[in-house]
């Protein structure tokens, strides 16, 4: 396997060159005092630093190892602790964290960067402080200033780790049958209980306490998911001083067997009157989750997009070193016995198709963070709602096109090596492993593609998706002739996806299945789309410098195979939308 490279120069292209994310902190007086392009700077040159040296060395290794479990205790692979306590000293959990308890206050664009590092890196180790990130956001959001003072500070600094405690064995995406309980008690906490499973980093051995957030229902909510309510319960009491007290009644049954990421518990929660806190009130649970929730959407679309970075680092290593045949055309290397593999066409599809999703999927990732911050921080009222229906109408497809790309650029590294891409020792088929999940949890993508289409584009009747067609025929609009190439076929895909959406607001009118049936295939014709928006931006960004420097020339080449070979799957997929919903009906469920 190769070593990992935090690909720096690409990041920074995207964060300066394409957006110019400096203009968008000076419009937000929040960041224009918190960041600027010297700490960005030494932000992502100190991440690349120590997910190389510290993270990655322990991906392999980890995989080996796994975690091990006895007793309710929980053993995490070897160099896993040592690790999390040089990230945790570092600042890096709480790099996007509230500076008034002791985070960086950094905007989610930079940690969009951070995070790609991370798992990239180690995606079984980046989910620790990802899930602790997240809680420590909706404790931030949502708790009391007593809760906040009390449990941020550690979590932040690593001292404290977070999980975020949902699914039930018989309960997974409908949360509204739950059924841990939480009863009230005097002194206004509340004990819980109930067993909840799939809790990544529910137990471990990384830090001194653990803080869950945990959904139950109140003895007299109402039925369904507006009657949950969001509670936080420590591993260990915390005393008065905030030094440790005695620990709280939750324990950890099991942890699961899994195709991957073997580094992280996953873990089966047992709460057995455990003392817990409400946070914000009762039966606003959900909304309180959801505050985490989104931003962990983005981050498991970035766990895709860095899993199939790793995947095309060690791919093009190994493709331009591997001796194989002659290339079609005659000899390249005429003092060896063969060419290298990157001279065949078909290696160079897999290699370029990895090259052009992963580079696009950087770009929207961005994009999607840029949203998040301005929706965050902007003082301006149009602008915020803008950038808050941008959020929600884009967070499912950064969740599921990313993961499913995910899995695509890993299949397609692990295809390069050949027989050597399923054998262990070249780290390939662990990525595979690795990335699948992405694509289940944080809400299957099934699910992200129903809320995409169902609550976002007919449930706003298409108001959502109007904020970022227009952005598109705006920048087309105004785009120089020397952008033709890239902005044509722009244009022809987003008359496209307005065409698809018209039909698919009017279809569902008449027949509700229309939308489930047409769900996945429109977020990826939403998501080739999206791509060739930022591939355009790239383009525009790259032409005129490609003379001076090999950089610009292959974006510009990336850009060009985009359009020419992936782009066009919209035609295929939309035409599977406009089969309709009839074909999966024509079945009885015991003719399958």
């Amino acid at each position: 396997m190769a070593d990992y490279k935090a690909p720096l120069r690409d990041m920074r292209f995207v964060l300066n060159e394409v957006f110019e994310v400096a203009k968008l902190w000076a419009e937000l007086p929040a960041l224009a005092e918190t960041v600027d392009a010297d700490t960005a700077e030494a932000i992502l040159e100190e991440a690349g630093k120590v997910t190389a040296k510290t993270i990655a060395p322990l991906n392999r290794s980890g995989d080996e190892e796994g975690c091990r479990w006895s007793n309710t205790a929980v053993s995490t692979p070897v160099g896993f602790p040592e690790a999390y306590k040089i990230y945790g000293e570092g600042g890096w959990v709480g790099v996007g964290g509230d500076p008034n308890y002791g985070g960086m206050g950094m905007p989610k664009v930079l940690g969009a960067q951070v995070e790609e590092m991370l798992n990239a890196a180690n995606l079984s180790f980046g989910l620790y402080p990802m899930l602790t990130a997240g809680a420590c956001l909706s404790i931030n959001a949502h708790a009391s200033e007593e809760l906040k003072q009390t449990y941020l500070p550690n979590m932040y600094a690593g001292v404290w780790a977070g999980s975020m405690c949902l699914t039930e064995p018989h309960s997974g995406t409908d949360l509204g049958i739950i059924r841990t309980k939480a009863e009230p008690q005097a002194d206004g906490s509340y004990k819980v209980s109930g067993t909840k499973i799939f809790i990544t980093g529910g137990e471990h051995d990384l830090t001194e306490n653990i803080i869950h957030l945990v959904l139950a229902k109140l003895p007299d909510a109402p039925a369904g998911s507006k009657g949950i309510s969001l509670f936080l319960v420590p591993k260990f009491m915390v005393n008065a001083d905030g030094s440790l007290g005695e620990r709280n009644a939750v324990t950890c049954g099991s942890i699961e067997h899994k195709m991957g990421i073997q580094g992280s518990s996953t873990c089966v929660m047992n709460f057995d009157g455990a003392i817990g806190y409400i946070i914000d009130g009762p039966n606003k649970g959900l909304a309180a989750m959801f505050t985490m929730m989104n931003y962990e959407r983005l981050g498991v679309g970035i766990q895709g997009l860095a899993a199939g970075e790793r995947s095309y680092q060690n791919a093009i290593e190994y493709a331009r070193d591997r001796l194989q045949s002659r290339a079609p055309t005659g000899p390249v290397a005429k003092d060896k016995v063969a060419d290298p593999i990157i001279v065949h066409p078909d290696v160079r599809r897999m290699l370029l198709t990895m090259k052009a999703l992963n580079e696009g999927g950087r770009a929207f990732s961005t994009y999607v963070a840029m949203q998040l911050d301005t929706a965050k921080f902007s003082e301006d009222p149009t602008t915020h709602r803008r950038a808050a229906e941008l959020v929600a109408l884009l967070t499912p497809i950064a969740k599921a096109f990313l993961t499913d790309l995910g899995l695509e650029t890993t299949v397609h590294g692990q295809q390069v090596f050949g027989g050597h891409g399923f054998i262990r020792e070249w780290g390939q088929e662990q990525l595979v492993r690795d990335v699948r999940i992405t694509q289940i949890y944080e809400g299957t993508n099934g699910i992200q593609a129903l809320d995409l289409v169902g609550r976002k584009i007919v449930g706003s009747g298409g108001a959502f998706y109007k904020h970022f067609a227009d952005e598109i025929k705006a920048f087309a609009g105004s785009a120089s002739a020397e952008l033709a190439e890239f902005v044509e076929p722009l244009q022809a895909a987003v008359a496209n996806l307005d065409d698809l959406t018209a039909w698919l607001l009017h279809s569902a009118k008449g027949n509700p299945n229309e939308i489930g049936a047409a769900s996945v295939e429109y977020l990826h014709v939403f998501g080739y789309t999206a791509y060739a928006y930022m591939w355009a931006l790239m383009a525009k960004a790259a032409l005129g410098k490609e003379t001076q420097d090999e950089f610009y020339a292959s974006k510009l080449g990336t850009a060009r195979f985009y359009f020419a070979r992936l782009l066009p799957r919209i035609h295929s997929l939309t035409a599977s939308v406009k089969a309709g919903s009839e074909s999966l009906y024509l079945l009885d469920a015991t003719q399958f």
